[in-house]
């Protein structure tokens, strides 16, 4: 299949994945990535890759130089959207452009076949996730998926809940806008992991730890109050009736309620 036609950067080439060879090495990428360890399982095992590729759903890799630098992969959701499953990008290849490009790629991809959206699933403690979906790519939480993988133990993730947000990027989003954490937004969980409550405010703020792999490492305690915060916080405002409009660059969700912005 050619190539298609994206903004990624020009150093960045984008292609679908096709033989074992391939799905080897990027199924490789893939367990560098999640830090994986002998015995853990690996993020996606590789039968599953040649099956997703051999019937036609969605394996790309993004290459840097030559040298593979991510990997995509995904299949088609009830509703006719892509399903990102997993995308991970190399620890030296960061910061270069890669993981836009893959996400560009899964959205002209989505596009020539019809569909509407891309779709996918992220830790809503990733600060950095968090900014490059909601305010880079303007992709718009779904739903709070509370423990939706099960216990998960790898390089990434500590064993315990594995709460995800759920996102939705429609195929003709248009650029966000960068929004500000400023008040009349009420915090809900502040820069300590503490909840409080919302007071029927129409706007909320949400906050996330600066680093919570290496807090995971350093205090899982701390990491795990986290989580809690967030489930109570931002879990528990999505399902009274507020959405998110937004991920601020200092790391704060913010929402609102209604007609509120």
């Amino acid at each position: 299949m050619a190539e298609l036609l994206t903004t990624a950067p020009a150093e960045v080439r984008v292609r679908t994945l096709h033989g074992t060879p391939e799905l080897q090495r990027a199924a490789g990428l893939l367990r560098e990535v999640w830090a994986t360890q002998p015995g853990d399982d690996p993020p996606i095992a590789l039968d599953m890759l040649c099956a997703l590729a051999h019937s036609g759903c969605y394996v790309a890799g993004a290459y840097l130089d030559d040298e593979l630098a991510g990997v995509a992969a995904g299949f088609l959701a009830a509703d006719r959207s892509l399903h990102s499953h997993i995308a991970g990008v190399a620890p030296g290849a960061r910061g270069r452009g890669v993981g836009r490009a893959l996400k560009e790629h899964q959205r002209a991809w989505a596009g020539e076949r019809g569909l509407a959206s891309v779709s996918w699933t992220f830790d809503p403690l990733v600060r950095r996730n968090a900014f490059f979906n909601l305010a880079r790519l303007g992709a718009r939480v779904s739903a709070y998926l509370p423990d939706f993988y099960g216990p998960m133990s790898d390089g990434l993730n500590d064993g315990g809940p594995s709460d995800r947000l759920l996102v939705t990027w429609p195929v003709a989003a248009p650029p966000p806008e960068e929004p500000s954490d400023q008040p009349p937004h009420r915090t809900i969980v502040d820069e300590s992991g503490a909840v409080r409550e919302p007071e029927g405010a129409g706007l909320l703020r949400c906050a996330t730890p600066p680093d919570i792999e290496g807090l995971r490492s350093s205090d899982p305690a701390a990491a795990r109050r986290w989580r809690a915060a967030l489930h109570d916080g931002l879990g528990g405002a999505l399902g009274h009736g507020y959405h998110v409009t937004g991920f601020t660059r200092s790391g704060w969700y913010l929402l609102a309620r209604g007609g509120a912005r």
